[in-house]
């Protein structure tokens, strides 16, 4: 029998998970659908068999559907996982996990009391530029300083919504992926930070932010993380005591420069991330083992997060990184 997943959010990104579940995954079927407007159609939808619920309960309370992915904005997240646990099904939640690191770390709570699979979708781990330029870091020595940028353009729904004050911005919504990635490409966790944005969340949500964050040997890493008008941005350097290698992974590029070598360029494989994040989903769920991206490694991300805000809030001091360790 296959594995039948309820899908919460089918906006455009649920969309992709909605393409995935139905046709790239053998074993596993769409059992059901949650979104806000219920009466608009799914082109993506082929059949008109999957039920379409307006209420995230009743998808979650559905008898057929074993397990819930959840597409929603993050201030949803805290109650659709605690439904979840109370009904013993697993659950994968896209990044962020949640607002706020208060809320994170309730539901990494809730489903380890319950002894439940909580899984983050932090996709960029299953990048095949990430994954290339983790696979060959060790070549440029001990790690000294990383710089990332990533800017990505404004959405045309982001340019006629009212900003809704307390509402964080840019540095929860994509950022959180580099937040999340330094500690998977060190080993180390962020222990401190220091964060500048162009306006605080008590004003209106951050549309910049540069993060200097630093891990638990000391490796430092300068993020720089915008919405911009266009011309997307995503890439990374790094400087080893033995080399250089870049990595860009809007253009899945990874070279490099270590030692007396000539430069070298890797190529790179490209996989589609959301539907390697949905395959280990599942093979977690089959073989009883701990997803690869916990609900704990989703809340660390967001703990960052808490203290990147406060940082701003204190005109760039340094802040340590609480956490549920």
């Amino acid at each position: 029998m296959p594995l039948r997943i309820g899908l919460i959010g089918a906006g455009r990104h649920g969309s992709r998970y909605i393409h995935h579940l139905l046709h790239d995954l053998p074993g596993v079927s769409l059992a059901a659908l949650c979104r806000k407007r219920i009466g608009q159609g799914m082109p993506s939808l082929t059949t008109t068999e999957i039920p379409v619920y307006g209420d995230y309960r009743a998808l979650i309370a559905d008898p057929t559907v074993e397990a819930i992915v959840v597409v929603t904005p993050p201030s949803l997240c805290l109650e659709i996982c605690l439904e979840a646990v109370q009904a013993r099904k697993p659950i994968l939640i896209e990044k962020p996990l949640a607002p706020t690191g208060r809320e994170a770390r309730a539901m990494v709570t809730a489903a380890e009391d319950a002894g439940l699979l909580l899984m983050t979708a932090q996709t960029l781990r299953f990048d095949s530029t990430i994954l290339l330029l983790k696979d060959h870091l060790p070549e440029i020595g001990r790690l000294r300083y990383a710089t990332f940028t990533s800017q990505i353009e404004t959405k045309a729904s982001d340019q006629v919504r009212s900003p809704i004050p307390g509402q964080r911005g840019a540095l929860l919504e994509f950022g959180v992926h580099l937040l999340d990635v330094v500690p998977f490409l060190t080993g180390e966790e962020v222990v401190a930070v220091r964060c500048e944005l162009d306006q605080l969340p008590t004003v209106a949500p951050d549309t910049m932010a540069i993060v200097q964050a630093q891990t638990a040997s000391g490796i430092r890493c300068v993020l720089d993380i915008a919405r911009v008008v266009a011309g997307r941005v995503a890439r990374t350097e790094w400087v080893g005591a033995q080399g250089q290698i870049v990595a860009d992974w809007c253009h899945q590029r990874v070279t490099g420069v270590i030692g007396d070598r000539v430069p070298l360029e890797w190529v790179v494989h490209p996989q589609q991330t959301i539907l390697a994040t949905l395959r280990a989903f599942v093979h977690a769920i089959e073989t009883n083992t701990p997803p690869p991206i916990t609900g704990r490694d989703g809340c660390r991300a967001v703990e960052v997060a808490d203290a990147c805000y406060r940082s701003a809030e204190l005109d760039g001091a340094t802040v340590s990184v609480s956490s549920l360790r």
